[in-house]
């Protein structure tokens, strides 16, 4: 079984796609409009070996994060480039403990969703 798509509900489509594109770098591959209910955004990274399906429900202005949802985590090659970035457009983040292995922050979108970027360990 292969992961198809994950899908968010969002109130500010223009906000979080820029979050999604500029900061994190991902791709619109398709955008489906539902009539007047609602527009569906996919995006991918360069593999495109996976989609996050951003769905605005027009006309909805509020959603209460659900506490069944976790975060969704990219890898970066380079955590620190993306910690600099973070830190120039005043966006905060959480840095993992300096005693785990892992590296790796916590940002939020703009709807609150939490993001974990990983630094990828050489293989």
């Amino acid at each position: 079984m292969q992961l198809a798509h994950t899908m968010i509900r969002v109130v500010d489509l223009d906000a979080t796609l820029a979050f999604y594109t500029e900061f994190l770098g991902l791709k619109e591959v398709k955008r489906h409009a539902i009539g007047d209910e609602a527009t569906l955004v996919f995006l991918t990274d360069d593999s495109g070996s996976y989609h996050i399906e951003l769905t605005h429900n027009h006309g909805k202005e509020d959603y209460e994060l659900g506490d069944q949802f976790g975060h969704l985590a990219f890898y970066t090659d380079d955590l620190d480039e993306v910690i600099t970035k973070a830190e120039s457009i005043g966006m905060w983040f959480r840095r993992s403990r300096p005693e785990l292995s892992s590296k790796y922050i916590f940002v939020k979108d703009p709807n609150g969703y939490d993001i974990e970027i990983l630094e990828k360990k050489a293989s």
